[in-house]
């Protein structure tokens, strides 16, 4: 218990003398009060030179020991000359991880934001499909999706397929031909899917870049194929209002209209023209400014008149169902015919159908009243557009100026040669 008792003691002693000299020092420095700015400057300055002095010393020591310590021995030469390949290995290692990241991921800035960008882009990039043409599109506001021009060109009502496979179509289309850009806009709104065009584009030397698209369009079914490559330079065309990017990235059919973006999934362009190994993209900075300016001029515009003729009538009939102007279809329905169906019944055995496609709709031999009418239907079946071809006869009646369906017989044609197509 005694040497117990002794070394408890020697602690508080210890600490009372602690104390004891940090209250002094304390009240040195605190007292007197208008000294105190002064001696907080000077002893701050003091301890850093003392510091700075000891550190210089302490390297200065240690860069003698280094030189000094391989030539004591020649055990301690061999450790010096492994530690010393070590250090020089680890350091081009460096270099090349620096280089890589660089490569990869255009700078070092982009490297922590790439993570699901990839997942994130074919989440929200769209197909659209028509009757004539198919390619990819992205929304750059809640309900506007942009596109090429030539993907929607002779095209009065494409169709937006989002990735889980439903399908809308646009309530307005705009555009500018001559900048191949076009904006459908959408009844309802998407915010989860927006990629907004930037203010600017700004780009080094070799970035890589991510395109985004339907290759093959709905020929290839599942998620958009995302595409890898570096950007090469700024172009600009005198046939052409706008400036393209032009990449080392092989574009295939389909993915025109699609997003390119750099390595955080901000877009710089959209997918335009490809050849082999080289594609260009329109700049998304200038087609921000594009947009607004944008009008319905050489955008095609449905133009029917079922009061005209019987076989007028059968081909507003099949207009209005491409363009999902159901109420309009089911509006040409004779009296008698809605004896048999309702709007939703009749509504439900279209909900699949993409597109439809009148090839001919003409007088049926020397009846007054008889349609004759062949074409195909694009529908939306599992992730896949499936065709499928008709021809047959519609019994048409006036009813209030406009000629309705009254009876007819369709008949579904199975592989057709091409001779059905222009015969």
């Amino acid at each position: 218990m005694d040497i117990f008792d002794k070394l408890a003691n020697k602690v508080r002693s210890r600490w009372k003398n602690l104390i004891a000299g940090l209250r002094a020092y304390f009240k040195r420095l605190l007292f007197p009060i208008y000294l105190f700015p002064f001696k907080v400057i000077t002893y701050t300055c003091f301890y850093l030179v003392k510091f700075l002095i000891k550190l210089i010393l302490a390297l200065i020591g240690l860069i003698i020991d280094c030189i000094v310590y391989p030539f004591k021995s020649l055990k301690n030469l061999l450790r010096s000359i492994f530690i010393v390949g070590v250090g020089i290995y680890l350091l081009a290692s460096l270099f090349v991880i620096a280089d890589y990241l660089r490569t990869q991921y255009g700078y070092y800035g982009k490297f922590l934001c790439t993570f699901g960008v990839k997942e994130n882009l074919q989440k929200s990039v769209v197909r659209v499909v028509g009757g004539y043409s198919e390619g990819s599109g992205f929304f750059i506001s809640d309900n506007q999706v942009i596109t090429n021009f030539h993907v929607i060109a002779d095209e009065p009502s494409p169709k937006i397929i989002f990735p889980d496979g439903s399908f809308v179509t646009p309530t307005k289309i705009l555009g500018n031909k001559d900048a191949d850009l076009a904006v459908l806009f959408t009844e309802k709104k998407y915010p989860d899917k927006v990629l907004p065009l930037p203010d600017r584009v700004v780009l080094r030397e070799d970035e890589p870049l991510i395109s985004t698209g339907y290759a093959l369009g709905t020929d290839l079914v599942g998620k958009a194929t995302v595409v890898r490559g570096n950007f090469i330079d700024f172009r600009k065309s005198s046939k052409s209002p706008v400036v393209y990017l032009q990449t080392n990235i092989s574009l295939v059919q389909g993915m025109s209209g699609g997003p390119i973006a750099d390595q955080c999934g901000s877009v710089i362009g959209i997918n335009t023209l490809s050849l082999a190994g080289l594609s260009l993209y329109i700049s998304a900075d200038q087609a921000k400014t594009m947009v607004p300016s944008f009008t319905d001029q050489g955008i095609t515009k449905i133009e029917v008149d079922p009061s005209k003729s019987p076989e007028e009538a059968v081909r507003a009939y099949y207009t209005y169902l491409k363009a999902r102007r159901m109420r309009d279809g089911f509006n040409l329905l004779s009296q008698e015919y809605l004896l048999k169906t309702n709007f939703e019944e009749w509504t439900n055995r279209f909900k699949d159908i993409l597109d439809v496609d009148v090839i001919k709709s003409e007088k049926y031999e020397n009846t007054k009243d008889t349609a004759f009418v062949k074409f195909s239907t694009k529908n939306w079946v599992d992730g896949e557009a499936v065709m499928h071809y008709y021809e047959g006869t519609w019994t048409m009646v006036k009813e209030d100026g406009v000629y309705k369906i009254w009876k007819g017989k369709i008949l579904e044609v199975d592989n057709p040669g091409m001779d059905w197509f222009y015969e």
